[in-house]
C-alpha cells in the first residue's frame, strides 16, 4: 500500500510540474505590453485618449496592450526611472533619458510640435528673462515639462522665479492680467487669440520639439519593434489605422531617430535620481 502511495504522488508530482512549464510558456509568449504615457496638462487630451493606440498596437502585436498613467509628474518620473514598461509615448526629453539609461528606441513621433512661450504684461516688459528671478510665474504643473523648460531658462538654482501652478493656459493669463503673477510660461500653440485685449506680450518662445515621441524598450524583441514601427508609419493607408489616428488627434506618425533627441533630456537634470 504505501508504494501506491508512493507511485500516485510520483506521478501527480509529475503532472503539476508539467502544467508547470507549460503555463510558464503560455505565460511568455502571452504576456501583455505596457504603454506608459506622460500625464498631459488638463487643457489637452486625458491619457485614456490613447486607448485607441494600445488598442492598435495589441492587433499588431497579437499581445494585450495595456496603457499605465501616473497622475502627476513627480509620479511619472519615478515610473520612468524604475523601468517597468516596454513601450513609452511622451515628450522628448523622457525619450532621450531612457535612450541612454536604459536602451530604450525611438519608434516614431507624432508630426505636430510643441514650444513654450514666456508672456508679461505691456506694463512690466522686459527682453530679459533674469529680470523674473524671485518673482512669480504662472505655468501649467509644478513638475510638468512647462516648468521643467522654464527652469531651463534659469540654470542656477539660486536664481529661479516662483512657480505658480495653474490648471489652464487662461487661468494662466487671467492671472497675469489681474497683476497675480509677474509672467506666464505656457504652451505656445492658441496664444496669440487668447492674448487679444490682455495687455500683454511674448518675450520670447523655446524651441520647438516634437509632442509626443514613441519609444521601445531593448527587452522588446526587434522583430516585433520593427513591426510597430512600419505599421504606425502606414496607419493612414488603412481603414483601422485612420480611425485610430483620429481618435488620438493626429494625420499620421513620422519616421524618427534616436539622434533627433539628443541632450533633450538636460532639463531633467533637476530631478532627484537623474
Amino acid at each position: 500500500m504505501p508504494t501506491v502511495r508512493i507511485r500516485v504522488a510520483t506521478r501527480w508530482a509529475s503532472v503539476v510540474l508539467v502544467l508547470a512549464v507549460l503555463i510558464r510558456a503560455v505565460t511568455a509568449e502571452e504576456t501583455g505590453l505596457v504603454l506608459l504615457v506622460q500625464p498631459l496638462p488638463r487643457e489637452e487630451m486625458p491619457a485614456q485618449t490613447f486607448k485607441p493606440l494600445a488598442d492598435y498596437i495589441a492587433a499588431i502585436t497579437g499581445r494585450v496592450c495595456i496603457i499605465r498613467t501616473p497622475p502627476n509628474f513627480p509620479a511619472y518620473w519615478e515610473a520612468v526611472r524604475h523601468n517597468r514598461y516596454d513601450l513609452a509615448f511622451d515628450a522628448p526629453p523622457f525619450t532621450d533619458y531612457r535612450i541612454h539609461k536604459f536602451g530604450f528606441t525611438a519608434i516614431v513621433k507624432t508630426p505636430d510640435t510643441s514650444s513654450y512661450s514666456l508672456l508679461m504684461r505691456d506694463d512690466a516688459r522686459s527682453p530679459d528673462p533674469m529680470s523674473l528671478v524671485g518673482k512669480r510665474v504662472a505655468t501649467l504643473g509644478l513638475a510638468s515639462i512647462g516648468t521643467l523648460r522654464l527652469n531651463a531658462l534659469f540654470p542656477n538654482p539660486y536664481r529661479q522665479p516662483v512657480v505658480v501652478e495653474v490648471s489652464t493656459s487662461d487661468d494662466g493669463l487671467e492671472m497675469l492680467t489681474a497683476r497675480k503673477v509677474d509672467a506666464a510660461f505656457l504652451p505656445t500653440a492658441g496664444l496669440g487669440k487668447r492674448l487679444r485685449g490682455r495687455g500683454g506680450a511674448i518675450v520670447l518662445t523655446t524651441e520647438p520639439i516634437p509632442r509626443l515621441v514613441l519609444s521601445a524598450s531593448p527587452r522588446l524583441p526587434s522583430d516585433l519593434a520593427d513591426k510597430i514601427r512600419s505599421s504606425l508609419l502606414q496607419a493612414n493607408g488603412v481603414d483601422s489605422g485612420r480611425a485610430m489616428l483620429r481618435a488620438i488627434g493626429i494625420d499620421f506618425f513620422d519616421a524618427t531617430t534616436n539622434e533627433e533627441f539628443a541632450n533633450q533630456s538636460y532639463v531633467l537634470k533637476g530631478y532627484w535620481g537623474y
